[in-house]
């Protein structure tokens, strides 16, 4: 039986958490009084037959009333609730799971049964944010081997949604990412549907980067579709490039990926469990995966590269995913574009033939391409490539990605940024060295990938000769302060491109 005494009446305060569940009490609340909670507690809050575990933050001041309560806009739309509806607050039960992720904080291995349980906490919503970065530490500190990363990833698909196309091959590709630009999946994507096959692409939003594929296709068409949407769509055009978010595939993913933007960590163990746990879940069968090498890259060395390769063929083959893996060129970044909409623009000049299109993103994304049509069967072992280039000059390509637009909801127009500064070269000579990351913080700090039209734009690839003050690329922002934030960022490291 529901205890009245605990109960308190819902007013909105439209507070964004970005994802987090939060209730709000006031301090001197009488269910804080009479539950003993303190901030930070945990507490199982229920609206009729809805149950969310939130975190509690206490408020001292006139924004609630005696008897209120209110919650994030995250906690609100989980509970389906609306302005005064009945709330019951109550301690939440412990989470057993926890202790598996203190075990492994000390050094000890995780079964396949703890991380089912943490996968399944996860999802329930039993984690607050202070318990999803110790497991994300923990698993970075203290790095997964190779049964832990395939149990993780089987943890992760067990707990979310599963395609079954009924058919086979199912293609995808991936890149393990740090490399900035290199917007190559909608052009592939574009190409492998248009040459028959089947290519149901889910994309990440940006974890550390200024953008995601997920986050530039978004300027182009909807990526927010659900299950039945992305099937529909697939079924239609033979391919897709959506939010693997939406489509519940593997949300423990999406949850941690959240954490480990703000915490810029992005462990190998995780990666590996992250990137085919959702190639599973979507039901691909083979699979490129790409891994750019480069001393600013995520991939820093030929070692580093073999490492991550070994435990991806691994996973992929516990899995029952075929995989192939392709070293690339991570020096500097594919495309001119960084940013959501700056690289959405790079894509369309090349799925156009624009006869500026960047020679390196269309290069890129046709080896790529060759190489899982050659997968998938549709054309000769190193034939693959001239299919591809013959896909994308024919304008066949074009025409396929404009339909799979079309078919997620309608084709957009990328916006542009209001506000714009070129960064000058300070003598002559030749593009020596590019830090991706460091370019990558900048185009963050200009706005990306939140401010869509934000970023930069790149005008000196390696070995381009400059002259002293022509321009080296060009911030974007929406926003005045956010391209001075860039601009100072720049000036405090004067190195980003080094001039030889």
């Amino acid at each position: 039986m529901v205890k009245e005494s605990n109960t308190l009446h819902l007013k909105r305060l439209g507070i964004d958490t970005h994802q987090e569940a939060i209730v709000y009490m006031r301090r001197d609340c009488h269910v804080c009084r009479a539950e003993g909670f303190s901030a930070h507690a945990r507490v199982h809050v229920v609206i009729g037959a809805t149950a969310i575990v939130a975190t509690l933050n206490r408020i001292t001041g006139d924004l609630l009333n005696p008897g209120e309560a209110s919650l994030s806009e995250t906690a609100w739309l989980r509970l389906g609730a609306t302005e005064g509806d009945k709330i019951t607050v109550s301690h939440a039960r412990p989470v057993d799971s926890l202790s598996r992720v203190r075990a492994k904080v000390y050094g000890q291995r995780l079964s396949d049964l703890g991380l089912a349980e943490i996968m399944g906490d996860i999802v329930a919503g039993r984690y607050s944010d202070i318990h999803l970065s110790s497991f994300i530490t923990a698993c970075s500190a203290r790095k997964l081997d190779g049964d832990e990363i395939v149990g993780l990833a089987r943890a992760m698909i067990a707990v979310g949604e599963r395609i079954d196309w009924g058919t086979t091959p199912i293609v995808d590709k991936h890149c393990v990412g740090g490399l900035p630009g290199n917007r190559t999946t909608p052009v592939i994507v574009a190409i492998a549907a248009a040459c028959g096959l089947t290519m149901p692409k889910t994309s990440s939003r940006a974890i550390t980067s200024p953008a995601g594929t997920a986050d530039t296709m978004e300027t182009l068409a909807p990526v927010d579709l659900d299950l039945a949407s992305m099937r529909r769509v697939v079924e239609q055009e033979g391919g897709c490039i959506v939010w693997g978010g939406a489509v519940h595939l593997s949300p423990a993913d999406d949850t941690l990926i959240r954490v480990e933007r703000a915490l810029d960590l992005d462990s190998e163990g995780q990666l590996v469990a992250s990137v085919l746990s959702k190639k599973a879940a979507a039901g691909s069968t083979h699979l490129v995966l790409d891994l750019p090498i480069g001393p600013t890259a995520k991939v820093r060395s030929a070692a580093d590269a073999a490492s991550l390769g070994y435990h991806l063929l691994n996973a992929a083959q516990a899995l029952g995913l075929e995989a192939r893996i392709v070293r690339s060129d991570g020096r500097q970044p594919v495309g001119r574009g960084i940013g959501p909409a700056l690289e959405a623009r790079d894509v369309l000049a090349v799925l156009r033939g624009a006869p500026a299109a960047p020679t390196d993103l269309k290069s890129r994304a046709a080896a790529l391409a060759g190489i899982i049509l050659e997968l998938g069967g549709v054309a000769a072992e190193g034939k693959g490539i001239d299919v591809a280039e013959s896909a994308l000059a024919s304008g066949q390509a074009w025409t396929k990605f404009q339909a799979i637009c079309e078919a997620q909801g309608g084709m957009r127009t990328p916006p542009c940024s209001t506000h714009r500064q070129p960064i000058l070269a300070e003598r002559t000579g030749r593009i020596a060295a590019i830090d991706n990351r460091r370019l990558a913080k900048a185009a963050k700090l200009a706005g990306a990938p939140d401010a869509k039209a934000a970023g930069l734009e790149l005008h000196t690839p390696l070995g381009y000769e400059v002259e002293k003050d022509s321009p080296l690329f060009t911030l974007h922002a929406e926003t005045r302060g956010e391209l001075a934030y860039a601009l100072e960022y720049i000036d405090n490291h004067p190195t980003i491109i080094d001039i030889e």
